[in-house]
């Protein structure tokens, strides 16, 4: 009660001021101490975040002199590349392994801080207008970024140019390889590669992912179309053409080939593939020691022979393997056995795919099987940290690294990379009227006469002509897929093309009638047409996802015949497809039966043969089965069930 009352006396100005100055001092701690906090906090975390992000791209070295030998054209390639080897860091080795779509890039600076080796464009990559000039700027621009780095080492720009510069708005569209296979032609598969190693040259393309030289039994996959044939003597003497031509050297250095897709790719079996929404398309090939000595193997030889600048691992098992893991396979066979001196590279994604360890394993695992170059296509960064802990850790050889960034700095010597100056090019060459010439030429030399009733060839004088079907005015169904997209397009609108229908009304005589329905139907036709043509069309699919169980003509384009049948005196049936499909019983019923394949922008070339302007020439490159229990049909035509195709491979009227 005192202390109460003395407490009370307490003078209230007294009293507030103290309050106050308690309050401030209290509050001033307060906020300093969570100034400071936050502050601590926020030096911290960006501390932990360079430290993070921060990449040790090995020690910063001097520029080699001018006179370093690797830089002196008039020394030996392999003094060049011991040489540049011998000034290269860890880091910038494995810079040269990697192989980046352009899209991944994070930014285009990325391409000399990590040394990158090679960019490419898979799908979709490509300029944001699609005309030859954008695609020159682009890749110069790339060019450019990769001369900035230390040692100077020019970049490889690569694509799949499957049947063309096909990428390119604009660019001649050739055969795909199943057609050029039909043709038994080496010299005309040699000129088709030339002009594409031109028209690729001309927007600053450098290597191409090709040719395939797969070994397709089963006309299920959908992949078909990209070998050249089942013989492994066919494909391997073609295979061989196409990169004699495809490497044709200039005064701008050559394009480096790829033959693919090593190996035993086309043999997978039915329902193994590792992908979910696949039947075969990356799937289990069994282990068959004889098959691999007599029918996978020599496609290769022939290619190494033709002196092949790459070799592209595929996605296939090897029975229980990854083909891409096998050190047997890849290092002695294709390394040692058959003497490839080249870059062996992966496929998209190839080495992190169905595999069953984490990305750092799987890297440790390609390399040392014998991979050279690694198609991440992303993460360039990661690989690499990774590449860089494995060798530091004695998983990977330094000695492994450096045979591998030798034979990729061979091949880009011996291409001229390093040599040749910048050409000031035109790019007239693109879609040429000389290459559209050769491809129209190809066309008609691919097209193979399965049947003929007396009835080809069409006069150009015939009065009366109806044409039908879904690939007859389709310019996209007759290019395929691997054209300006990676699935193709639908539709009739590639630059530069000419569908079949035109090709027709461009052959026949001024005084001819043709008319074009697309399901077959002419309700104002009051007679009979001479001729009717129905060409019928799968729509273009890539890869696994053109694995099919039952490839067969499409429900519409079986009516359009029908309907042509009932108003034409004669009908000839034209099949665009990428691969033969099951006609059996529809076949009887037809006046003529043509095998077009996917013959690209020219429909030109097949008017041509229908209407007797050229001789059917070609043949089955691959046999054609009367059903789908004779799959699959070994290279040796005997089927699952010992039963009689339809038409043998080498048919051909």
């Amino acid at each position: 009660m005192t202390k109460k009352n003395k407490t009370s006396k307490i003078s209230p100005k007294k009293h507030t001021k103290t309050s106050k100055s308690k309050r401030f001092l209290y509050s001033f701690t307060i906020h300093y101490k969570s100034i400071l906090f936050v502050l601590l906090f926020l030096i911290i975390s960006i501390t932990s975040y360079l430290i993070l992000q921060k990449e040790d791209l090995g020690p910063l070295l001097p520029k080699p002199p001018a006179n370093a030998i690797y830089k002196q054209s008039s020394q030996p390639i392999e003094k060049r590349v011991e040489d540049l080897v011998s000034r290269m860091t860890l880091e910038e080795k494995i810079g040269q392994m990697s192989l980046v779509d352009k899209n991944s890039l994070t930014k285009i600076k990325d391409i000399s801080r990590y040394n990158l080796g090679a960019v490419m464009s898979g799908a979709g990559a490509k300029p944001a207008i699609n005309n030859p000039q954008s695609w020159f700027d682009m890749i110069a621009e790339i060019k450019s970024e990769a001369s900035n780095s230390r040692l100077e080492i020019p970049i490889l720009y690569g694509l799949d140019a499957n049947h063309g510069h096909s990428n390119v708005l604009g660019a001649t569209i050739f055969p795909h390889a199943i057609g050029l296979g039909a043709s038994y032609n080496n010299e005309l598969v040699k000129q088709v590669a030339v002009a594409t190693s031109e028209e690729l040259r001309t927007t600053g393309v450098n290597w191409d992912f090709s040719p395939s030289i797969d070994a397709p039994k089963d006309i299920r996959w959908g992949r078909v179309y990209e070998a050249f044939s089942d013989s492994p003597e066919l494909n391997g003497s073609l295979g061989r053409s196409y990169i004699e031509g495809i490497q044709t050297a200039d005064k701008g250095g050559y394009v480096l080939a790829s033959a693919k897709h090593y190996l035993a790719t086309g043999s997978m079996v039915w329902g193994s593939s590792n992908h979910k929404k696949f039947k075969i398309d990356q799937g289990k090939t069994f282990v068959d020691d004889n098959a691999l000595s007599n029918e996978y193997l020599p496609p290769y030889k022939d290619a190494i022979s033709a002196n092949v600048s790459s070799v592209m691992i595929s996605l296939n098992q090897w029975g229980d393997e990854r083909i891409i893991d096998s050190k047997n396979l890849v290092t002695e066979k294709l390394k040692n056995e058959l003497g490839f001196k080249g870059i062996v590279v992966s496929d998209w994604y190839g080495v992190y795919e169905y595999s069953k360890t984490n990305k750092y394993e799987a890297n440790i695992k390609a390399i040392n099987a014998g991979l050279d170059m690694t198609m991440l296509p992303y993460d360039y960064k990661d690989f690499l940290k990774d590449v860089r802990k494995a060798v530091s850790t004695g998983r990977i050889s330094e000695g492994r690294i450096d045979d591998a960034v030798s034979r990729i700095l061979y091949q880009k010597f011996k291409a001229g990379l390093f040599d040749v100056e910048p050409r000031v090019t035109s790019l007239e060459s693109i879609g040429s009227q000389k290459h559209h010439a050769l491809a129209r030429k190809a066309v008609a030399s691919s097209a193979v006469l399965l049947k003929n009733n007396s009835t080809l060839p069409v006069s150009v004088n015939t009065k009366n002509i109806i044409v039908a079907g879904s690939g007859a005015d389709n310019v996209g169904r007759q290019c395929g897929a691997w054209t300006i997209e990676w699935q193709g397009i639908d539709g009739n609108w590639i630059p530069g093309g000419t569908s079949i229908l035109q090709g027709i009304k461009q052959t026949v005589n001024k005084s001819s009638n043709v008319e074009y329905s697309l399901d077959g139907k002419f309700p104002n036709m009051t007679e009979k047409a001479d001729i009717g043509i129905a060409v019928v069309s799968e729509k273009p699919y890539a890869e696994g996802w053109g694995d099919n169980p039952n490839p067969t003509i499409d429900k519409e384009d079986l009516k359009a015949i029908n309907n042509l049948k009932q108003i034409a005196n004669k009908v000839v049936v034209v099949i665009i497809s990428g691969r033969p499909l099951i006609i059996t019983e529809q076949i009887r019923t037809w006046d003529v039966a043509v095998e077009a394949w996917l013959p690209g922008s020219e429909g030109g070339g097949i008017a041509d043969v229908i209407f007797g302007k050229v001789p059917f020439v070609a043949k089955l490159p691959i046999s054609w089965p009367a059903n789908t229990k004779q799959l699959p049909i070994q290279s040796n035509g005997v089927t699952n069930d010992n039963s009689s195709v339809l038409f043998e491979r080498g048919w051909g009227l």
